[in-house]
């Protein structure tokens, strides 16, 4: 067995997906990495199927098709507004466990892991689910197509025009939010642009708006058509000339390039292999796909400095338990609220700058709970955390401040459920050729991305010896424990 070739495998797994499936294991000893990342990008190249899980009332409330009586909020009671506001607070529970199940059961893990990193670029909280759901649909279409496409179709989506206050845009009194952050944060960068480009981009975004379903409007005679200076360039600009002239800068390439090298590959920044990619990636027309090939099928990065450095953002640590033990989770409201209480509720970033992660993933309370995640998971733990008080991203459902979410693995009076059924034969069977003491160092060959001395004795002291299948149940949970475990 060739543990090289299956140790950056898996690190090329966690990188490109969610981390390795059950199902997978057997053949990660024998796949070279480029030709496995071929199979990986083949699973991901078909565009994906639109999510359409928002309530049909909402989307015929907004398209204008519900009955007259309730198409105007100003004449609606009060208990239809609440059925409104309820329905829509259930569409987006039901869009956000819709996409960590993709997440989670999809061959195609490169394409979600693309689009997972896009969300967190092109971060945006909107509570409308219609509009919530249009902009998630265009981020997993596009993700491995091209940039120019996508930063157009994203920065003509309902849910980011209004979220940056654009709908508020008009000539003779503009707003500069949106041109702001397309320039700070969705394509050059902080320092890279004057506030005279935010100024005259912003007569430019003039009139762009969108209807209730989401779909992008130009109001015309909202629109500035007067001539704007940008980034040296003058003409009468409108918000698509804007964007095409952010990214005819290089600058833009070098951003974004940056961004994903440092989420897929090391927060620490090489200037040298950044410099490389950049001048591909502009040169090639901000071609995503073929930036990610250049990246994941390079020598370097397999080298050690790159293997287990990264901490698991929440949504990486959950799926990552449920896809190599075939976890299914039967309590939806338990894992929205482990999502809140580790600190990364998909689709609700805490502001516009998306999560800053690394070492922002780890407090006293969110690391409390990843050590004792296992253990939950297993029904040998019982945790009372309270989530962070944050209403927009309890969906809308602030709860009383002093309530605590109590989560455990079986069912109990007054308690919030987190039931966890798990493929302990298939997983097992991963093991059953090996003898017990080798099974610990080939489990860490699994779970472990750090490197360094697995911690035997530490492991041992926890375990169940009653049968070989408790031994590799109990081992399993404890080594999950560990911090190492955390790292990816």
């Amino acid at each position: 067995m060739s543990t090289a070739i299956q140790k950056d495998n898996i690190h090329l797994l966690w990188r490109t997906g969610f981390g390795p499936d059950l199902s997978q294991i057997p053949q990660l000893q024998q796949i070279p990495g480029k030709a496995l990342y071929q199979v990986l990008y083949n699973l991901s190249e078909k565009k994906p199927e639109d999510f359409n899980v928002i309530d049909k009332d909402l989307i015929s409330f907004a398209s204008g098709m519900a009955p007259v009586d309730i198409r105007n909020k100003k004449v609606m009671s009060a208990e239809e507004k609440k059925m409104l506001r309820v329905r829509n607070q259930d569409s987006i529970k039901q869009l956000n466990l819709t996409w960590l199940n993709t997440i989670v059961t999809t061959n195609a893990q490169l394409r979600e892991k693309v689009a997972f990193f896009w969300h967190g670029h092109f971060a945006c909280r909107s509570i409308n689910a219609i509009h919530q759901q249009s902009l998630l649909n265009i981020i997993r279409r596009n993700a491995l197509g091209n940039f120019r496409d996508l930063l157009h179709e994203v920065s003509k989506s309902g849910a980011m025009l209004n979220f940056l206050n654009n709908n508020q845009n008009r000539k003779g009194h503009p707003n500069e939010n949106f041109a702001r952050e397309v320039m700070e944060l969705f394509t050059l960068g902080r320092g890279n642009y004057t506030e005279t480009d935010v100024k005259e981009s912003a007569r430019a975004f003039t009139g762009w708006g969108a209807n209730p379903t989401g779909e992008f409007v130009f109001r015309n005679r909202l629109h500035d058509d007067g001539k704007k200076t940008v980034l040296g360039k003058t003409g009468n600009f409108d918000g698509d000339d804007i964007l095409d002239i952010l990214l005819d800068q290089k600058q833009t390439a070098r951003f974004i390039v940056q961004k994903i090298y440092r989420f897929f590959v090391n927060e620490q920044l090489d200037n040298d292999k950044i410099s490389t990619l950049a001048d591909s990636f502009y040169s090639g027309g901000y071609n995503i796909a073929s930036l990610l090939q250049q990246i994941f099928t390079a020598s370097w990065f397999y080298d050690p400095v790159n293997i287990g450095t990264r901490i698991k953002s929440p949504v990486e640590l959950i799926a990552g338990m449920q896809r190599i033990l075939h976890m299914q989770m039967e309590n939806d409201n338990a894992l929205l609220a482990l999502q809140r209480i580790l600190g990364q509720v998909l689709l609700y970033p805490p502001n516009v700058a998306g999560w800053p992660g690394g070492k922002n993933w780890i407090d006293s309370t969110t690391l409390m709970m990843r050590m004792r995640l296992p253990a939950l998971l297993s029904d040998a733990d019982i945790l009372n955390v309270k989530p962070k008080d944050d209403d927009d991203q309890m969906m809308g459902r602030k709860e009383d401040e002093n309530a605590s979410f109590r989560l455990r693995a079986k069912k109990g009076k007054g308690l919030k459920t987190f039931n966890a059924r798990i493929d302990w034969d298939g997983y097992n069977k991963t093991f059953s050729d090996l003898p017990k003491e080798k099974i610990i160092d080939a489990m860490a060959d699994i779970l472990l991305q750090s490197g360094g001395v697995v911690p035997q004795d530490l492991i041992r002291q926890h375990t169940d010896v009653s049968s070989r299948d408790n031994f590799i149940k109990s081992a399993t949970m404890r080594m999950m424990s560990l911090p190492e475990y955390q790292m990816c």
